[in-house]
């Protein structure tokens, strides 16, 4: 049962990501009174759910029950999370930034939304050639910081909306952030492509020798 624990917090992961999205889109008015304790519980629900995935980790390399499974499905799991959190983002227009207009706003938030589906799926193709492969495709640190930015730009917004909505410096960090959060996205996606063990693996494997491949490619 213990060995299945790092397979069933993932899938805990993906139930709370739902009802963590739901949440954000259907969080209070800004006059509501309500709000700044609606999206703080928000926010700790989503720091939960980011904690479930630090744990599963380490549980998974404690008991010896890393799987091609459980590098399918938590990375997965991950995604839905990001992804999922941008698009309510840009569903519901949000964060506010500056005195920009709505169809400013709806560009920025739809145009990071698509960066990072891109990348994803992008990655997503690499990571299923390379699992076809036999090619271990576990985290790296360009992968992990990439992570690492979007979870702290999904906080920062929450923050924001939840605390200092208008405010031109809430406004200037989140923008910062949303830079350094898209370059770390891109980076990471081109990295995958041109990791000098792909390039070697794209011509150099047979179907006898990629079974045994032990290259480590992968960007989460």
């Amino acid at each position: 049962m213990l060995k299945q624990l790092p397979n069933i917090l993932t899938l805990g992961r993906l139930v709370l990501t739902v009802i963590f999205l739901a949440m954000l889109l259907f969080a209070p008015e800004p006059a509501d009174p309500d709000r700044s304790l609606y999206l703080d519980l928000a926010f700790v629900l989503f720091v939960i759910t980011g904690l479930t995935d630090i744990v599963d980790g380490k549980l998974a390399r404690k008991f010896n029950v890393t799987s091609k499974f459980g590098r399918i499905l938590d990375p997965l799991a991950d995604k839905v999370l990001v992804c999922g959190t941008f698009l309510c983002f840009a569903i519901i227009v949000q964060p506010k930034l500056f005195n920009f207009s709505g169809a400013t706003l709806a560009a920025i938030h739809w145009t990071t939304f698509a960066i990072l589906v891109a990348r994803e799926l992008y990655v997503t193709i690499l990571r299923q050639v390379a699992e076809a492969r036999g090619v271990n495709f576990a985290a790296t640190r360009s992968g992990k910081l990439k992570m690492f930015l979007q979870s702290f730009a999904i906080g920062t917004v929450i923050i924001k909306m939840a605390h200092v909505p208008t405010a031109t410096w809430g406004s200037w960090f989140t923008a910062i952030t949303y830079i350094l959060m898209l370059m770390a996205t891109i980076f990471s996606g081109l990295r995958a492509t041109l990791r000098p063990a792909w390039k070697t693996l794209s011509t150099t494997a047979t179907p006898q020798n990629t079974h045994s491949a032990n290259c480590d490619l992968s960007e989460r």
